[in-house]
């Protein structure tokens, strides 16, 4: 016969209960949502795709720019600088999947995937030097009381109120004129110059941002309690309030990125963006003239925008959902 516990007894689980941490409860929330691992996918092909790109293109043996002396742009187009293989008025050529750029004869599979890679490097770049600035300034306004917080509010809404295109439309200028006499100095020089606008003017809601979160959490008894024992500043923010900024600072970032992206295809497009090296904007801005003669050659890269962006939108969306229910659609 079975023996029966006692009445005394507590029956013992037969598993242990293993508690989760948020961050562990949001991640789980965030592999059930099947438009999010659509979008990582998506993204994660993308990424790939830039970032073997100069291996993809020596393999194919196909080049995002005629190098001098190679073959002559000529010998690939016609009296009119269309391709004479593959679209818009030829078939398909396998060695040239999307086609060549009019006039050049540069490869369309080529640029695209430097274009990609140089756009998502932007997005990159700015999103994390953004997050880098702007949190710290809002950490340390929001956890400053006095003098400080009033400079630090200051310096903020003073670059919310520059007008972020009448600098742009200053800087590409000048810019211009220094290195109109080289072609590699203009390309590096409108490169850099973009991204440093775009950080200049991209931190300023995120510090907004943080500093409300950090007055929130900075009268919480965790926060009181290590300031009476005596612990130092420098421990109290990275170590005590820093940790429950992950949420929001993710989403912020998730946001960030495709927008870095789309401004620099909207600077180029106005002409006041990157020159001479190829990111989705510039092949946007080539193209458009030829897009009643030449679709494909616009809509390559007007596509490859789109689902960029609206694959890091989505996901920044699945993103805020996971670690912030509330807001959940």
């Amino acid at each position: 016969m079975a023996e029966t516990p006692d009445a005394g007894e507590v029956p013992v689980a037969s598993s242990a209960i293993v508690g989760k941490s948020p961050t562990q409860i949001s991640l789980s929330r965030l592999r059930k949502d099947r438009l999010a691992m659509v979008c990582l996918g998506v993204l994660g092909v993308i990424f790939l795709l830039a970032i073997l790109a100069p291996v993809i293109t020596s393999v194919m043996d196909i080049h995002e720019r005629r190098e001098p002396g190679s073959l002559n742009a000529a010998e690939w187009t016609d009296q009119f600088g269309y391709p004479t293989v593959g679209p818009p008025y030829y078939g398909f050529d396998p060695s040239h999947p999307l086609g060549l750029s009019p006039k050049e004869a540069n490869d369309n599979l080529a640029r695209l995937l430097y274009g990609i890679r140089n756009s998502l490097f932007i997005g990159f770049v700015v999103a994390v030097s953004a997050m880098a600035i702007g949190g710290t300034i809002g950490l340390a306004a929001g956890f400053s009381r006095g003098w400080l917080d009033r400079v630090l509010n200051f310096v903020i809404d003073l670059f919310l109120a520059f007008p972020f295109f009448f600098f742009a439309m200053a800087l590409s200028p000048i810019i211009g004129m220094a290195f109109s006499q080289n072609d590699r100095g203009l390309a590096v020089a409108s490169f850099t110059g973009l991204i440093i606008l775009l950080i200049i003017f991209s931190w300023m809601n995120l510090a907004r941002l943080v500093r409300g979160q950090v007055i929130s959490l900075r009268e919480r008894e965790f926060i009181l309690a290590a300031e009476v024992i005596g612990v130092p500043m420098r421990r109290v923010l990275f170590k005590e309030l820093l940790p429950n900024l992950v949420a929001p600072l993710v989403v912020w970032f998730s946001i960030a990125v495709p927008t870095a992206i789309a401004l620099e295809v909207a600077l180029t497009l106005l002409g006041l963006g990157v020159s001479g090296t190829p990111t989705l904007g510039l092949l946007v801005q080539e193209a458009r003239s030829y897009w009643e003669t030449y679709p494909l050659y616009l809509w390559t890269p007007v596509a490859a925008v789109t689902v960029i962006t609206l694959a890091l939108n989505l996901l920044g969306d699945s993103v805020r959902d996971a670690f912030d229910p509330k807001t959940r659609r």
